[in-house]
C-alpha cells in the first residue's frame, strides 16, 4: 500500500531533522571546545556563576537539522532558509566574533543587533515593491518578537529547548486543523524542528554541557515567528485574516513574559536614576531563581506554562474557526 504523500513528507522531514542534528551534535560540541566558544555569565546573574565557561553556540546543532530538513521538503521555502541563515550570522557575530575581537564585550549592542534583524524585510520590500507595506511590517514585527523572546529564554538548562519543542509542535497542529486547509511544508518543517531539538536537549539537559547561544536562539525564534504567521494571519495568503491570530494569543504567553518586562526594567533604571519598575530581576526566569527557586523548578514552570498556553490556544482556534 502506497504511503500518503503528506504522511511521507512529515516522516521524511522529521527523520532528516533528527538525524541531521544527531550527526551535528558531537561534531559541534567538539568544535566548540576546540575554538573556546564559552558562555560569559552576566555580573547581574550571580546565581549562574557555575555556568561560566560552558560552551555556547550549541544551537548550531538544531540549525543543521532544520536547514537539512527544509532543503529536503518540496517546495523549498527560500525566504525561511535565508531568514535562518541571516539570523544565524547575527548570532555568530554576537556569540563569537565580537567577544573575540573586542575583549570585555559580551556581544553586539542591542541597537545594531535589532537593525541587522530588520535587513531581510527591507530587502524583501525592495524586491517586491507591489507587496502591501503593512504585510511586510507585520511580518517583521512578529518575527522580531519571536526571535528576541526566544533569545531571552536561553540560559537555563533545558528552558529554550523545552519551550521550542512545545511551540513547534503547537504550530504544526495549528496547520492541521480541518476546514481551513493544510500547509504540508509548514507542518513538515515544524515537525522537523521539534525533532532537531532532541539531540541538542541531550547536551543541554542539567547540568548543561552546552548552551544554545544567539547563533541558535535568534534564527530558531525567527523561524517560529514566520511559521506562526503562516499558520494564522496568512493561512490563506490572498486573504489575511486576524481572527486566527486573536484566537491563538495564549500561545505567546511565555514569550510575552520573557520579552516585555526586560526593556521596561532597563528603561526605568536609566530614566529614573537606577529605580526598577518591577521588584524582580528580568528576564523573569532569573527573578524566580533569585527568589530561591531551584533552576529545574523554574524550567518546569515555564515549559508547563507554554504547554497550557498552547492547549488553550489550540482549543480556542478549533472552536473559533469551526463556529
Amino acid at each position: 500500500m502506497a504511503l500518503d504523500p503528506f504522511v511521507r513528507d512529515v516522516v521524511v522531514a522529521g527523520g532528516v531533522g533528527l538525524v541531521g542534528a544527531a550527526i551535528a551534535a558531537p561534531l559541534t560540541y567538539q568544535a566548540l571546545l576546540k575554538t573556546g566558544s564559552r558562555q560569559t555569565v552576566s555580573e547581574f546573574v550571580p546565581e549562574h556563576s557555575g555556568k561560566q565557561g560552558t560552551p555556547t553556540m550549541g544551537g548550531i546543532i538544531v540549525i543543521v537539522g532544520i536547514l537539512t530538513a527544509l532543503m529536503a521538503v518540496q517546495p523549498v521555502h527560500l525566504f525561511a532558509v535565508v531568514l535562518v541563515a541571516w539570523y544565524g550570522l547575527i548570532g555568530f557575530l554576537d556569540d563569537y566574533v565580537v567577544p573575540k575581537m573586542m575583549p570585555g564585550k559580551r556581544g553586539l549592542g542591542w541597537m545594531p543587533k535589532l537593525a541587522m534583524q530588520v535587513v531581510p524585510f527591507l530587502v524583501l520590500w525592495a524586491l517586491a515593491p507591489g507587496s502591501p507595506p503593512w504585510i511586510i511590517g507585520v511580518t517583521a514585527f512578529v518575527v522580531l518578537f519571536f526571535a528576541n523572546g526566544f533569545n531571552f529564554a536561553d540560559g537555563m538548562d533545558g528552558l529554550a529547548g523545552g519551550i521550542g519543542v512545545v511551540l513547534a509542535l503547537s504550530i504544526a497542529v495549528l496547520s492541521l486543523v480541518p476546514g481551513t486547509g493544510v500547509d504540508r511544508t509548514l507542518t513538515a518543517g515544524m515537525i522537523a524542528l521539534a525533532c532537531a531539538f532532541v539531540p541538542f536537549l541531550v547536551l543541554n539537559a542539567p547540568p548543561a554541557k552546552v548552551f544554545m547561544g544567539d547563533v541558535g536562539s535568534l534564527p530558531i525564534g525567527a523561524l517560529l515567528g514566520l511559521a506562526y504567521l503562516q499558520a494564522t494571519l496568512f493561512r490563506v495568503p490572498a486573504a489575511p485574516d486576524w481572527k486566527p491570530v486573536l484566537l491563538t494569543l495564549p500561545l505567546l504567553i511565555v514569550l510575552l513574559v520573557e520579552i516585555v518586562p526586560g526593556p521596561l526594567q532597563v528603561a526605568s533604571a536609566k530614566l529614573r536614576k537606577g529605580k526598577r519598575l518591577f521588584p524582580f530581576k528580568t528576564p523573569v526566569h532569573h527573578g524566580f531563581q533569585a527568589a530561591g527557586w531551584p533552576e529545574t523548578r523554574v524550567v518546569a514552570l515555564f515549559v508547563l506554562t507554554q504547554f497550557v498556553g498552547s492547549m488553550v490556544a489550540l482549543g480556542l482556534f478549533v472552536w473559533g474557526m469551526s463556529s
